[in-house]
């Protein structure tokens, strides 16, 4: 079950992460969640894309995870 929850915690950073650095690449002035961040484009593009590998990172290692234990 935990490593379920981490897999779904992951998959949604990702996604989140890669949906808000899409609307910024397409749209520089709408900065989506991160509009309250100091910094620009280049700010929030670096967190954007952060969240989208580190969402990758652990949903992956929960997923290897929950195989190896067969839940």
């Amino acid at each position: 079950m935990k490593h379920g929850l981490y897999q779904a915690l992951g998959m949604a950073l990702l996604v989140i992460g890669a949906q808000g650095a899409i609307r910024q690449l397409v749209d520089h002035d709408n900065a989506g969640l991160l509009g309250w961040l100091p910094g620009g484009f280049a700010a929030s593009i670096t967190v954007y894309v952060l969240a989208v590998v580190i969402g990758a990172i652990i949903a992956g290692r929960a997923h290897d995870a929950r195989k190896a234990t067969g839940n």
